[in-house]
């Protein structure tokens, strides 16, 4: 006996490893090149909670032995989730939110500001965090405007489930330029990304 019950397990990954990591990768990769643009990622595996599946796929697909993850309180405290991605992804495992290169948030209620992530330097921005966010809701109808580099006027995005500091924070996250966090809102299989270069107007 390894001591783990049958609650710890990891559970089934991808069917396909190679070819549904690339499926998923190109999905962020469409949301992140226009940002507020709701993406349905399709087949996704079951996920342990407190994941949802886009965000235990992303995961999947983006994280490995070279990135190291973060989790909130939540997902930290749950032995599968965490079971899951370590087994999955390979990936190493720090409590330090600025050295995380891959960060998850399950509560996205209690983020009030993105000053604990890593916001990379002027030299090197691609040595920040990417920080991935499980929300309620996405809807393109309503909320708040968003503009900026691949918008080609401007978006709606209406997201349920954030703090009411949260877009606060995403406005002084664009002033960091070319600093900065970029973000991956997960909702069930929909993602919307928010780069560090989008504007947002409430």
């Amino acid at each position: 006996m390894n001591g783990k019950t049958a609650f710890d397990q990891p559970l089934t990954g991808f069917e396909s490893p190679v070819h549904d990591a690339q499926r998923v990768f190109h999905g962020v990769m469409e949301a992140m090149s226009h940002p507020g643009k709701i993406v349905v990622l399709s087949d996704l595996p079951e996920a342990p909670e407190p994941l949802n599946r886009a965000s235990a796929a992303i995961c999947l697909s983006l994280v490995d032995f070279e990135t190291p993850l973060w989790a909130d309180a939540a997902v930290a405290a749950s032995s599968q989730a965490m079971n899951h991605l370590k087994f999955h992804c390979g990936c190493p495992v720090t409590s330090a939110p600025k050295e995380a290169r891959t960060a998850l948030v399950s509560d996205a209620s209690m983020l009030t500001s993105f000053d604990r992530f890593n916001i990379g330097s002027d030299e090197r921005p691609d040595l920040s965090t990417t920080v991935i966010i499980q929300v309620a809701r996405l809807s393109n109808e309503g909320g708040v405007q968003l503009s900026g580099p691949g918008i080609k006027t401007v978006n709606g995005l209406s997201v349920e489930g954030i703090g009411a500091s949260f877009w606060d924070a995403l406005k002084a996250n664009a002033q960091l330029f070319p600093r900065g966090v970029d973000l991956i809102l997960t909702s069930d299989d929909a993602i919307a990304c928010l780069p560090r270069t989008t504007q947002v107007e409430v």
